[in-house]
């Protein structure tokens, strides 16, 4: 059984033989065909939004979704250290602007 998103796909195996105890997570990025495996598992009379939650935590804190989606097109390296001094400047901008005296 597949259920597409806009940014994700999830792939689940046949809900006959599906196990309710693992949900799996697969994201197959085609740019460099990297390929994420995430994993949470059930526990016993959990209901699955709860476990969904979990899983969308997870995947925040690995940032697993930021990764998909920055590498979802072709940066090209000036770009990309253009990206990264820009938030270079912002963060120490902000240092500067904390900063005890």
């Amino acid at each position: 059984m597949v259920a597409v998103r806009k940014d994700l796909c999830f792939l689940l195996p046949d809900p006959r033989i599906f196990c309710p105890t693992i949900v799996y997570l697969l994201l197959v990025c085609r740019v460099n065909l990297l390929v994420c495996m995430t994993e949470i598992r059930l526990k016993k009379g959990e209901p699955v939004e709860r476990a969904l939650r979990r899983l969308k935590k997870k995947l925040d804190r690995e940032h697993t979704l930021q990764q998909f989606r920055m590498r979802r097109r072709f940066e090209k390296p000036s770009a990309r250290k253009r990206r990264k001094m820009k938030a270079a400047r912002f963060s120490a901008m902000l240092k500067a602007r904390y900063a005890e005296d």
